[in-house]
């Protein structure tokens, strides 16, 4: 799409942003290229050390340079963007019925970021929990009716940022008529929550997208090494079997500035025969 400069009287700060922001666009300033000093800046347009300062805040909070005490501004390298699928639903649940050396070949690494697990430090803690009232709205069952709560975390090895977090929760009833599925050790499952439920009669008919943005805390932003002014993309997986049973609620993190979402929808065709 061709840059558009912003609307409106400009101050000098915001033109001069404006400017900058479309050579990065263009590429006319590229990936880890300083940007002009202020004094540059000051001297071309003819405004104040101030304004040339105001300019290049801007820039940062558009997540498009980045600086450090006694470096001079860079063009920010644009960080992978990787594409969460609706349609992973599907292939989750068709690997299901695959041979056991399929489905260990397939997973959130292999998949969704197209690596192996053993390139990430994989955490997952499991333990049981009581339902608030919002787990319970989401389950349609009591408050204080017993969950299993489990949350998984992959880092990178090299850097320790975040690359994926997500939290599940189980029905533990459910957990019951298997107990493999309560354990951690065996948190790796060729497969997923998918072929968990399928071990204990369970099939899953649907799943429902839930998807917020919130800004991110002091901590969250510091563990998935986020650029000021960069929200956290909130999706709740809701998912039901084939007897309108809630089975299973997750709640994962996505980093606004590397995550698309995508949503397939089929629509029902109209009947033309009429």
């Amino acid at each position: 799409m061709e840059p558009q400069r912003t609307a409106a009287r400009q101050a000098i700060a915001l033109r001069i942003a404006d400017d900058l922001r479309i050579r990065i666009e263009t590429g006319a300033l590229r990936s880890g290229e300083s940007l002009p000093t202020l004094h540059d800046i000051a001297r071309d347009y003819d405004c104040g050390i101030n304004s040339a300062r105001t300019a290049i805040d801007l820039l940062k909070q558009q997540g498009l340079v980045v600086t450090g005490r006694g470096k001079p501004p860079t063009v920010r390298a644009r960080p992978k963007r990787v594409e969460r699928s609706s349609e992973r639903h599907q292939m989750e649940k068709n690997l299901v019925m695959q041979p056991e050396d399929v489905r260990r070949n397939h997973g959130l690494a292999e998949d969704d970021m197209a690596a192996s697990l053993d390139d990430f430090e994989f955490e997952a803690k499991y333990s049981l929990v009581a339902a608030d009232r919002d787990l319970a709205d989401a389950f349609r069952m009591p408050e204080g009716a017993a969950l299993l709560r489990r949350e998984y975390t992959h880092r990178d090895k090299r850097t320790g940022v975040l690359a994926a977090w997500s939290v599940s929760w189980l029905p533990n009833d459910l957990v019951q008529l298997n107990p493999e599925i309560a354990d951690p050790v065996k948190a790796a499952w060729p497969g997923g929550t998918m072929h968990q439920l399928y071990t204990v009669d369970v099939e899953v008919d649907r799943v429902i997208d839930q998807v917020t943005a919130a800004m991110p805390t002091t901590v969250e932003a510091q563990a998935w090494d986020l650029l000021a002014g960069t929200p956290l993309l909130w999706v709740r997986r809701i998912s039901v079997d084939t007897a309108d049973r809630v089975v299973e609620v997750t709640d994962a993190q996505f980093p606004a500035d590397r995550t698309m979402l995508t949503f397939h929808t089929s629509l029902t065709r109209w009947d033309t025969s009429k």
